[in-house]
């Protein structure tokens, strides 16, 4: 399938599909708290009945106006092949585990990638009634309002998120990694929502976040969103980031992200 680069316009009804599907998402979501079973992928990664139907429900939706798109997703989802240059990254549900355990720190996230890039990015916190939205070379937004990073450029006044794999030992690099950083920013968390840490990198809630365990569909919007936010995304050694490599550090600002590189060791 040939591609140009989209117009404003395009972009435009890009986001709102992104927007509206996101939405439909959640409220499947929260429509099935309370009457979903569990069972595990793989040891203490966990899956809901919640979680395939908020995927069937989006790519409906996206299908609906796009339906020469191609899809990517979390649950088993692969339409696409080597000539697919305009194709939807979709989480539907980033923090499983959160969302099972009725602890309100998940998302949906849903981003778009265009030939080289992507073009869009949204994540829905359906608990709190948050949108955080960007379209690549026009800024990133809370609820339609425009949200920057928070410009720390301090460690030792940082807040940090980290994601470490599930059902990991303390030999893993990641815990190491983590342990590197408790002594030297102001405090290190472990959310369980990439998604949610990113969109919070974006709009200045949090300074920080790194992993080496994620898939494109957990970073895809929230990379985004830091970007347009005025972060900044790399690997961890400091280098050009890829969605398509689990390696990625984002920071409020480029000279955070450097400190972070020593940092981590």
């Amino acid at each position: 399938m040939s591609c140009t680069n989209p117009d404003s316009s395009t972009q435009d009804a890009y986001l709102s599909a992104a927007i509206d599907a996101a939405h439909v998402g959640g409220r499947v979501l929260q429509d099935w708290i309370g009457r979903f079973s569990v069972r595990e992928k793989s040891r203490a990664n966990l899956v809901t009945e919640a979680d395939e139907a908020s995927q069937t429900a989006i790519v409906q939706t996206l299908k609906n106006r796009f339906p020469q798109h191609g899809f990517l997703g979390e649950e088993n989802l692969n339409e696409r092949d080597a000539t697919t240059e305009v194709f939807w990254i979709i989480d539907p549900l980033d923090g499983t585990s959160n969302y099972v355990h009725g602890f309100p720190y998940y998302a949906v996230s849903i981003g778009l990638w265009v030939r080289d890039h992507i073009e869009v990015g949204v994540i829905f916190d359906p608990t709190r009634n948050e949108t955080f939205a960007a379209t690549f070379g026009k800024g990133a937004t809370l609820n339609g309002q425009p949200i920057r990073t928070s410009g720390e450029n301090k460690l030792t006044s940082a807040m940090g998120m980290a994601s470490l794999p599930v059902a990991t030992d303390r030999e893993n690099p990641a815990v190491k990694r983590f342990l590197n950083a408790l002594p030297k920013l102001q405090t290190v968390q472990r959310s369980g929502s990439a998604a949610l840490n990113l969109a919070y990198v974006a709009s200045g809630r949090i300074d920080c976040f790194w992993s080496s365990s994620l898939h494109p569909w957990d970073v895809a919007a929230g990379a985004l969103l830091v970007a347009e936010s005025g972060g900044t995304i790399t690997k961890l050694d400091g280098s050009t980031f890829d969605i398509f490599v689990p390696d990625l550090l984002s920071a409020a600002t480029t000279l955070l992200g450097q400190q972070l590189v020593t940092a981590l060791g």
